[in-house]
């Protein structure tokens, strides 16, 4: 459950952001899978070797044979902490599959000690049919399908050659052991998975385990391994058989940001507490959620007689500009009460704010 929070107003109530149409039909032959690629990054000129850049989550793309534009460039600064803040994420705000950079350099990290300004980082895009695309992406890219299933084609890439184990009929699960996942440790902002791969003797138990591919977290491949050792199938020896488990990412905070007041606008005439006449339309980030990160924005707006919100911009926004941009679209869906001549200077913070969820789950292979 998320929870927003819009601070100096009433309570507020989250709605369900609006579903995505599915992509128009289109030929099989066109599609593939689409990754963005980190350069190197340079902090005033100055290289800066991170300790971890989490790389955007793979994505299926249409028109694999069209130019794929040049890189995109994203500015940032790190704190004393190695965490990448106030990221412009704006060159990322469009199509070709680009949300998911800003999020992902979000959840990296930088050797901590000075704080580091003016930093850039270039991504490259690189577009790959099924069968040349990299097995692991395959499989990221099958267990968060973020823009339609993986069609078969991507599943034949992802097969083990000779492999038997979805031959009809295939075997059934009648024991799935799951990993305790709570007991797991997880990376905050990232989708962590294991790709277990084990063959089955004629009486349907699971020999020969083993981690195939991951995100390296290793505590989440060893019980994923036993996980598939202890769970049962139907009497049947197979070889080539695959299973996936994946973890919840470790909610990311939003850093401490200043005191609103601090920022409000000289000669302001509105009321440091108003209710409001049409309450915020409240949504989330979803690139940001689907890697439980939180942010905030501190906005500044003015209100028209009849009570309407006007002149809406962003005097600060972390971990990244595209929380600014939500927050200016939850003051723009609101109203205040009519008054005499309305109001100049009004300032709010809004926070986003993500409940706990699920610590991990199975994700069903599909043949």
């Amino acid at each position: 459950m998320i929870r927003f929070i819009l601070f100096l107003s009433l309570a507020a109530i989250a709605v369900p952001a609006a579903a995505v149409p599915p992509p128009p039909p289109v030929s099989p032959d066109s599609r593939g899978i689409s990754v963005w690629e980190p350069g190197p990054v340079l902090c005033d000129g100055q290289a800066v070797k991170p300790i971890s850049v989490r790389r955007p989550d793979p994505a299926m793309t249409w028109g694999v044979d069209r130019d794929q534009g040049p890189p995109i460039a994203i500015r940032f600064r790190i704190d004393a902490q190695g965490r990448p803040l106030t990221i412009d994420d704006s060159a990322a705000n469009g199509g070709n599959y680009a949300q998911d950079i800003a999020p992902a350099l979000a959840a990296s990290r930088f050797p901590a000690g000075a704080a580091r300004q003016g930093c850039t980082v270039f991504y490259s895009r690189r577009v790959t049919r099924f069968a040349d695309t990299p097995v692991d992406n395959l499989i990221a890219y099958s267990i968060f399908p973020d823009n339609g299933p993986l069609p078969e084609a991507g599943w034949r890439a992802i097969r083990q050659p000779g492999s038997d184990c979805l031959t009809n009929p295939q075997p059934q699960a009648l024991v799935r052991v799951s990993p305790d996942f709570a007991k797991l440790p997880g990376t905050p902002g990232v989708r962590d998975w294991t790709m277990i791969a084990f063959d089955l003797d004629k009486r349907g138990r699971p020999v020969a385990a083993r981690t195939l591919y991951g995100t390296g977290n290793t505590a989440l491949d060893a019980a994923g391994v036993k996980a598939v050792r202890a769970s049962r199938f139907t009497a049947s020896a197979r070889t080539g058989c695959r299973f996936p488990y994946y973890r919840h990412p470790v909610k990311l905070v939003a850093p401490e940001g200043p005191d609103p007041e601090s920022l409000r606008p000289a000669g302001s005439t509105c009321p440091d507490h108003g209710e409001w006449a049409r309450r915020p339309v409240l949504t989330y980030p979803d690139p940001y959620r689907r890697r439980e990160i939180e942010g905030w924005a501190i906005i500044a707006y003015d209100v028209a007689p009849w009570g309407e919100t006007g002149n809406i911009r962003t005097l600060a926004a972390e971990p990244a500009a595209a929380f600014g941009r939500q927050a200016e679209q939850v003051i723009r869906s609101a109203a205040k009460p009519a008054s005499a001549s309305g109001y100049t200077g009004c300032i709010d913070r809004v926070r986003f704010v993500l409940d706990a969820g699920k610590a991990g789950a199975t994700a069903e292979q599909q043949d």
